[in-house]
Parts: structure tokens; C-alpha cells; sequence
């Protein structure tokens, strides 16, 4: 899961690459939306990999925020 931190309102696109694509989840506003979206893409316990690397890359800007670029 990649969250993105690139929209000018704020949050992070939320992505996720398989079998050599990227699909967009959704877009996430705080650590819950994060969660939820994860949940939805089925991961389980996703609280436990938002800070694991080889589940989770932020990228545009430090972990766990979610301001406007």
C-alpha cells in the first residue's frame, strides 16, 4: 500500500500494487481512513502495518500526515 501525499485539499491517494499495476484505492484524510481503506482491500489488523515498510510506503511527505501539499 503506498499512501501518496499529492492533493492540494489534503489526504493521501492510497494505492495498491499487484500483479504488476498500481490500482487506486481511495483517498485518505487521517490514520482511520487509512485503516478503513485497508479493511476494505482486506488486510487484516491493518492498524499493525501502518508503520511496517514491507506492508506500507508513504511517500510526498512524512508518515501519519495528511495536510494539503
Amino acid at each position: 500500500m503506498t499512501p501518496r501525499a499529492d492533493s492540494p485539499s489534503g489526504g493521501r491517494r492510497v494505492t495498491v500494487h499487484s500483479s504488476g499495476r498500481d490500482e487506486i484505492l481511495g483517498t485518505a484524510y487521517s490514520d482511520h481512513d487509512l485503516v478503513v481503506v485497508l479493511e476494505g482491500a482486506g488486510v487484516a489488523e491493518p492498524e499493525a502495518i501502518l508503520d511496517d515498510p514491507q506492508w506500507v510506503e508513504w511517500r510526498g511527505g512524512p508518515a501519519h500526515q495528511f495536510h494539503a501539499a
